[in-house]
Order: structure tokens, then C-alpha cells, then sequence
């Protein structure tokens, strides 16, 4: 086991992460950032982004790229290991690696996202990879000239609904509610785009498959209560996202959603912890705001540790 103090701990390697760790570099604080998978987190799958100030058109895997080399131009230590536990401490917290490492730092500042939220409908988890696909990007391939349907009204619904609708024969796209939620210029899209056929109104009530994967939804009107049946070859599914909140200590407030609260700063009510992003309570979650929060937590963790470091406090207890 080894044991390391740092300034700074960021936890999540997405665009928040990366951007705190710029900012946490250019403050001159000793910043390590932690993340499992690849770093870029979420835009890493989408096809194309076009609303991240300085690129019209970008694809996602090619801005999480910039991100990552970016934060790395700084000397950016990237640590590829999963966390398993986070320990508030008085003066120093606690970071805790699947394999057995300690760190110890004055500030932390947490960025682990989110996941796709699910349906939770028979059908969905015992077709996954049979059908069911919640990244269009990694899948939309496999259903060249097929049929298939997207499940969401919101941006990536949108998004992901336009880009299958350049594979796929047909696409469905169907959403709870009688308007979508997407921006004005995507529903302009979506609504011009002749593959795409609305089913408004309408929620998924069990996704059937055969020995070749899925082939059918069943769909029930939210209105007049009507069931009926549609084949498909694939279900795109784009309902949101859940936070991943599995490493919040106890004690750090969280909204009924799952969410962490914090101040302006980005911090929680307990000193020297920071959370950012998608892991937040936040009115908007785009890839611009996730960066912005992770320069304002940096910037705030790194007045933090210098207040700290003056009062002799940020040390081993």
C-alpha cells in the first residue's frame, strides 16, 4: 500500500474533470486526477457536437481528445485506477483505490457523471446488447437499413435520432409526452428528417426479442390507455441520465434525485469537498457548463488549500 498527499484529488476524468485539472495546474496546486475509464467521459460516444463555443461541428471523441491533451499540456497526473471509497477528513480527506492505494489530499473535488437512466420495463436488461443500446454512436452500425426506435424527447434523443436516421431504414422515435423537450433547431430537424416518424404520446411497456436479439416493443398511448405492438430490430434508449453518487461519503447533502447540492463554488457542506457536473445539482448539464464548473471548483479548492496551508492545518493527522 502506498500513500501520497496532494493539494488536490479530482475524480472523474470528463470534461469537468479535466477542465479543474487545468485550472487546478495553472494554480500551481499538486493535482492528481483519478479516472477508471477513458478520459472524456460521456462525449466520448457522441457523434457530433456542435454547441461547444469555438466548434461548429466537432466530434465527440475527437473534443473528449483536445480535453484530455489539453489537461495533459499542463502535466496533468492521470491515475487509470477505479476509486473505492472517499474519507472526509477534519483537515486532510482520504482517497481509497480498488487496489489498495491510499491518498490523501486538502481538497477533493468529485466528477464521476452519470449513467443512462433505464426504462426498468421487462425486456431492457436481458436485451442489452441484443437490441437494447443506450449509444447510438457505439451500436448504429449494426442496424444499417434496419428499423429501429428511439426512446426520449430531450437533446441526445434528438441527436441520436437524427444520427441512426443515417443508417437506419426507418426510425421511431417515441416520447411520453405530446412535444419534445429538444432545442428548437433539433426539433426543426427531427420533424424535416423523412425517416423519423413521432409517436407521441406513447411509452414502452416491454421490449420482445427472438433468437436474433430484439424484434418488437410493446407501447401503450399515455392518454387513452391504448396498447399496441411495433416491430423493430433495435431500441435506442435516451431518458436521462442517473448520478453517479455511489462514492458521496455520508453526510454530503443530496437532493431526493440523487444529486449533490452545493454552494456558488461548487462546494459541499463539507469543507475542502467539491462536486461538479452531471454529479451536481444544476439547472443545465452540457458539456460547456460540466467545464465551467470544473474551473470554479478548482479555483475555489485552490483558495481553500492555500487558506489551509497558512493556517498550518492541511497536514497528515
Amino acid at each position: 500500500m502506498t500513500e501520497n498527499i496532494y493539494d488536490t484529488i479530482i475524480i472523474g476524468g470528463g470534461p469537468g474533470g479535466l477542465s479543474a485539472g487545468i485550472y487546478a495546474k495553472r494554480a500551481a496546486m499538486n493535482t492528481t486526477l483519478i479516472e477508471k475509464g477513458v478520459p472524456g467521459g460521456q462525449i466520448v460516444n457522441s457523434d457530433e457536437v456542435e454547441n461547444y463555443l469555438g466548434y461548429e461541428h466537432i466530434g465527440g471523441a475527437e473534443l473528449s481528445m483536445k480535453f484530455s491533451q489539453h489537461a495533459q499540456a499542463y502535466d496533468l497526473d492521470i491515475i487509470s485506477q477505479e476509486v473505492s471509497e472517499i474519507i472526509p477528513g477534519a483537515n486532510v480527506h482520504t482517497v481509497k483505490l480498488a487496489n489498495g492505494d491510499v491518498f490523501k489530499a486538502c481538497s477533493i473535488i468529485m466528477a464521476m457523471g452519470g449513467n443512462p437512466r433505464k426504462l426498468a420495463i421487462p425486456g431492457e436488461d436481458t436485451n442489452y446488447g441484443k437490441g437494447v443500446s443506450y449509444c447510438a454512436v457505439c451500436d448504429g452500425f449494426f442496424f444499417r437499413n434496419k428499423t429501429v426506435m428511439v426512446i426520449g424527447g430531450g437533446d441526445t434523443a434528438a441527436e441520436e435520432a437524427l444520427y441512426l436516421a443515417k443508417l437506419a431504414k426507418k426510425v421511431y422515435m417515441a416520447h411520453r409526452r405530446d412535444a419534445l423537450r429538444a432545442g428548437m433547431i433539433l426539433q426543426q430537424r427531427i420533424f424535416s428528417e423523412c425517416k423519423i416518424d413521432m409517436l407521441w404520446n406513447t411509452i414502452p411497456t416491454e421490449i420482445k426479442a427472438g433468437a436474433e436479439g430484439v424484434n418488437s416493443i410493446a407501447l401503450q398511448d399515455t392518454v387513452s390507455g391504448d396498447k399496441r405492438e411495433l416491430a423493430v430490430d433495435g431500441a435506442f434508449i435516451f431518458i436521462g441520465f442517473v448520478p453517479n453518487n455511489q462514492l458521496v461519503p455520508a453526510g454530503i447533502k443530496m437532493t431526493s434525485d440523487g444529486y449533490v447540492v452545493t454552494d456558488a463554488k461548487c462546494e459541499t457542506n463539507i469543507p475542502g469537498i467539491f462536486a461538479i457536473g452531471d454529479l451536481m445539482e444544476k439547472y443545465a448539464r452540457q458539456i460547456i457548463t460540466a467545464a465551467a464548473d470544473g474551473c470554479t471548483a478548482a479555483l475555489a479548492a485552490a483558495h481553500y488549500v492555500e487558506a489551509k496551508k497558512a493556517s498550518d492545518e492541511c497536514q497528515l493527522e
